[in-house]
């Protein structure tokens, strides 16, 4: 497999050879038709003076005929014939050497078009009808174009000479300028190789070209400021979920151990069971909890999306939630009446909507002294707009902008247990369905969060 280097040559040498190839063929060509064309001219007025000098002039046939033998011994004479109307030859020139050897076919032919033009092997004939003193004549003129052929060859050599050296300057020149064109992705291949996920840190320099190069460098660049922001997410999420994972579990075996360390009664046992269970139920919840935000960090393209209705997701998660937990109570309000199903459904997933809902109204319920949340719902031209809040403690002005984080657990993680993955998986399950939320609070009177799901119906 050829190198991007050696085909960029390649490729410029081919084009190059080729527009040169091209001109040298018209030059060549066109100057072979201008040497037809000329001969064939001087043909024409040899012919044209050999008749003169015999009819007009009345030059004896011997003596043209000497004239002609002896310009031979120096140049490559023209020679020619004169025929009358019918055909009777009144003058050749050598006729023992007789190029042309005319036949009636041929005389017929003069006689019929004024003029013709043909070859015999490399010699150039012209014929015409000449009259004189009102009398038809056929004359003949038959020659071989030394001096011409003999240009025309040097020509070709000179092309064949300039073409091939030109090719290989060419090829010369391409090796340089490709090795010159190339030689940035040299440099960024070489800087590239020296970026592991050690050294994620590391990135392309840029320069203040606005050209391909650097702005495939700046995309690069960037691609590795998102795959280091990945790893350190990554990092974070394996360390907050080894500690999350480490308490209850290490509770759970001391526990176990202190219990079975020696006999004990039928109550102490049934408390080690019952800690037990409660601790095992926190690692089921974080672990459904982990599956859900595995779920909502899929490819958008990978969630099946369908039609649902939005207030029916709503009264699930309500349903679900009081199933659990009895003593939680949840108000539900609808700020307006709906004609349709259209108003109250958007293009979204099922599960996980249910899962956002979920987590905005226990929320609600477990920072609240009465345990009471409050919902209300309404829609728009663009969407379905939803409230959850509460009268509960409220989020403090610090904790207020981090709350989205994943493993986030401000100082209200005293007041109830969590493990600071409920809104950061909310907030992903909204971004999703191309929703937004906000937050506001107050301490000690209250926490709102305002959910806008806009219609993307198919």
């Amino acid at each position: 497999m050829l190198s991007i280097k050696a085909r960029i040559t390649l490729l410029f040498t081919a084009i190059t050879g080729g527009l040169l190839l091209s001109f040298a063929l018209v030059i060549y060509f066109s100057s072979a038709e201008n040497r037809e064309n000329e001969f064939y001219n001087l043909l024409y007025n040899e012919a044209l003076t050999k008749a003169n000098l015999f009819l007009d002039a009345q030059v004896e046939e011997k003596t043209l005929q000497e004239i002609y033998k002896q310009n031979r011994e120096l140049i490559n004479e023209v020679e020619a014939a004169i025929y009358s109307e019918d055909f009777v030859l009144l003058y050749h020139d050598d006729v023992k050497t007789d190029v042309v050897k005319e036949n009636d076919e041929m005389l017929e032919s003069i006689l019929e078009n004024g003029i013709i033009q043909f070859y015999i092997d490399d010699w150039q004939v012209v014929g015409l009808k000449y009259t004189y003193n009102n009398k038809k004549f056929l004359i003949t003129a038959a020659g071989y174009d030394e001096y011409g052929y003999n240009k025309l060859s040097s020509l070709l050599t000179t092309l064949t000479i300039a073409l091939l050296s030109s090719v290989i300057l060419v090829f010369l020149i391409g090796i340089f300028f490709s090795r010159q064109a190339l030689s940035p992705i040299f440099n960024m291949n070489n800087q590239i190789r020296k970026i592991t996920a050690a050294s994620l840190h590391l990135r392309l320099k840029v320069s203040d070209n606005k050209d391909e190069l650097n702005e495939l460098a700046d995309s690069f660049n960037k691609m590795l400021d998102r795959l280091e922001n990945s790893f350190e997410t990554q990092k974070q999420f394996v360390s907050n979920i080894s500690h999350e994972l480490r308490t209850p579990l290490a509770a759970i075996i001391s526990e176990l151990e202190i219990t079975a360390s020696k006999e004990r009664n039928i109550k102490t046992y049934q408390k080690a069971i019952n800690d037990a269970l409660k601790d095992a139920n926190k690692l089921a919840k974080l672990a459904n909890s982990l599956l859900d935000l595995a779920k909502a960090s899929y490819d958008p393209s990978e969630i099946h999306f369908k039609k649902v209705r939005v207030d029916e997701v709503l009264m699930d998660a309500i349903k679900q939630i009081k199933s659990i937990n009895k003593n939680y109570k949840i108000q539900i309000e609808f700020e307006q009446e709906f004609d349709d199903d259209f108003q109250m459904s958007v293009n979204g997933n099922e599960y996980l909507l249910k899962v956002a809902f979920s987590n905005l109204i226990e929320n609600a319920c477990k920072f609240s002294e009465d345990h009471e949340s409050y919902v209300s719902i309404a829609i728009n031209n663009k969407g379905i707009i939803l409230n959850f809040w509460d009268n509960g403690i409220g989020i403090s002005k610090n904790d207020i902008n981090q709350i989205f984080r994943p493993f986030f657990r401000g100082k209200n993680k005293d007041y109830s247990h969590g493990h600071g993955i409920g809104l950061h998986l909310t907030q992903k399950i909204i971004n999703l369905h191309q929703g937004q939320i906000h937050v506001k609070s107050t301490k000690n009177v209250g926490t709102s969060f305002k959910v806008f799901i806009p219609f993307i119906l198919d």
